[in-house]
């Protein structure tokens, strides 16, 4: 996965965000629970672009970087 593929996927995710947070209903436990998947998976797929770019800097190579646990990369403090 590159970084244009990654920030597809961000984009994606954001948008169905938008779509839930935006939506005229009171959110039931579907869309709450959704709503978590979609901030554990934005987190995941920002944490991989960061290793990406952070790689790139420092002349490694991108593609090494690796998606990281939801469980870890949810401890990060932005």
């Amino acid at each position: 996965m590159d970084e244009k593929d990654i920030l597809g996927r961000i984009h994606e995710l954001v948008e169905e965000e938008h779509r839930l947070r935006d939506s005229a209903h009171e959110h039931g436990d579907a869309e709450r629970t959704r709503m978590a998947e979609l901030e554990r998976h934005l987190d995941q797929a920002w944490d991989l672009l960061r290793q990406r770019r952070a790689k790139q800097q420092y002349g490694e190579d991108p593609g090494g970087a690796t998606e990281r646990p939801e469980s870890q990369v949810e401890t990060y403090l932005q």
